[in-house]
């Protein structure tokens, strides 16, 4: 046998252990707990949303709010009408379509990303004499280009997103009376996924705050996969990113909005856009805060490997697409284990789950979710609710002891469907039996809160909104 000489021997050992570990789509081997500490609420059907004439599916529902001054729950559909809908769940009116060929701005929803994103209403909408007073912003792709505010350093184009900003006439109107839209920002995008996000305002902040009247818009990396534009650490970039802006103010570079002065970056000059308030984001899809605390938490799909919700500071790092997660982004191959939670200029997410858990089924994508401190729902107290987009499986943590990463804390919350413990695309799936239709593959699960802390279930394949309610068995093994 040939023996090494001892400096080969030597240089082949360190070039081992600088060597990265093989990555992997199972970093938290340990599944998630099926049956320990699993909550079971029950619900009602609350109302039902009509499906546009001509499309070959049920409404794709992406976000319910609720909006106080009128007394009015507003859900939209990704196809681009926006509904109004009444507190008792009666009466269900279309507000607007942002299809009407009178706006400009065709929406563009082929494929299971694009559409109508998300929509606000600005905190004075229902406030005659205010600032606000009739205003609400919606966020959405669309297939007719124009000049972009922030684009790509690729040549790709597939298509735009624009926020928009409307003004009712009468806020109280059953449909919307005002005129065209006026655009704040338009995205260039270059690929046909991770486009826009969430839009909103934050719910705890009342006026003479600095944060009262701003607006915070989720924008993710701009698709394809990896980012392959490097979008998220680009702080030039409007890519992968969450923006906060003045929507009533005019000092951005196209003097259509507001820069706040507060915002973390507005001293670095060139060198970084003011609208940025945190960074390192892959595909934001919820934005939500706690207001026992004040904490602000966003939940982020991963690449191949890691689903996280992770906490949101102004000028924070949130990794993506040097981390993923807790841990080092290696490719589509996932990611790497081993260092985690290294580099403590990052913020790293409260829990995280891998795509290779058996209760998921490989079909895995977060969305979050809420805090919810009221008491509707008595078992949801004092819980950070979030759960599985395609799965349908919705999750818990404690949000009184957060815990640091990873999903050892993740526990279950079931639906009791007449006596029987159900996941929520089971329930979509009984639903499409009784509709006559092909039961739904994947449940595209959503989140609703309403004025006293009513919790509602959103989906894109039955037409329902569902409202969770007390179970009288509050605790079930499964």
């Amino acid at each position: 046998m040939r023996v090494l000489p001892v400096f080969s021997a030597l240089f082949l050992s360190a070039l081992a252990i600088c060597q990265d570990p093989a990555p992997t789509q199972n970093p938290y081997p340990a599944p998630i707990e099926r049956s320990a500490d699993v909550i079971r609420v029950a619900f009602t059907e609350f109302a039902s949303i009509p499906a546009v004439p001509g499309q070959p599916q049920a409404a794709r529902m992406m976000l319910l709010v609720d909006e106080p001054g009128t007394r009015r729950l507003f859900v939209n559909d990704m196809v681009g009408p926006l509904y109004s809908v009444s507190y008792d769940g009666k009466t269900v009116t279309r507000y607007l379509d942002l299809n009407a060929p009178e706006w400009g701005y065709a929406v563009e929803s082929r494929g299971g990303e694009r559409g109508f994103q998300s929509f606000a209403f600005h905190p004075q909408f229902n406030e005659r004499g205010k600032p606000g007073y009739g205003k609400f912003y919606t966020y959405s792709d669309t297939s007719q280009f124009g000049n972009a505010d922030f684009d790509t350093p690729g040549k790709q184009h597939s298509h735009d997103t624009v926020l928009l900003e409307w003004t009712a006439k009468n806020p109280a109107a059953a449909k919307y009376d005002g005129g065209k839209p006026k655009q704040l920002i338009r995205w260039k995008q270059p690929f046909g996924n991770h486009n826009a996000g969430h839009v909103t305002f934050n719910p705890l902040s009342k006026p003479g705050a600095a944060d009262y009247g701003l607006l915070y818009l989720g924008a993710a990396d701009g698709g394809s996969g990896g980012d392959p534009f490097g979008a998220g650490q680009n702080l030039k970039s409007g890519f992968g990113k969450i923006l906060r802006i003045d929507p009533l103010g005019s000092n951005s570079k196209n003097g259509k909005y507001g820069i706040p002065a507060g915002n973390p970056f507005v001293k670095n000059g060139p060198a970084a856009l003011g609208e940025i308030y945190a960074y390192g984001i892959r595909n934001i899809q919820r934005l939500f805060w706690d207001s026992k605390t004040g904490a602000m938490f966003m939940s982020d799909i991963g690449q191949n490997a890691i689903e996280e919700i992770s906490p949101v500071k102004a000028g924070a790092n949130l990794g993506w697409n040097i981390w993923e997660g807790s841990l080092r982004f290696h490719s589509r191959q996932g990611a790497i284990p081993g260092n985690a939670r290294a580099d403590k200029s990052m913020l790293y997410p409260v829990v995280e789950y891998d795509h290779v858990d058996p209760l998921l089924q490989g079909n895995v994508a977060i969305i979050g979710g809420f805090v919810y401190r009221h008491s509707a729902v008595p078992q949801l107290t004092g819980k950070l609710v979030f759960g599985d987009n395609p799965s349908g499986e919705i999750f818990y943590v404690n949000a009184d002891r957060l815990p640091e990463g990873g999903s050892g804390a993740i526990r279950r919350i079931l639906l009791d469907d007449h006596g029987t413990a159900k996941t929520f695309l089971e329930v979509i799936r009984a639903k499409n039996t009784q509709q006559g239709v092909r039961p739904a593959s994947r449940a595209d699960l959503r989140f609703g809160v309403g004025p006293r802390g009513e919790l509602f279930l959103l989906n894109k394949h039955d037409g329902t909104i569902r409202m969770l309610v007390a179970s009288k068995s509050s605790r079930s093994a499964r």
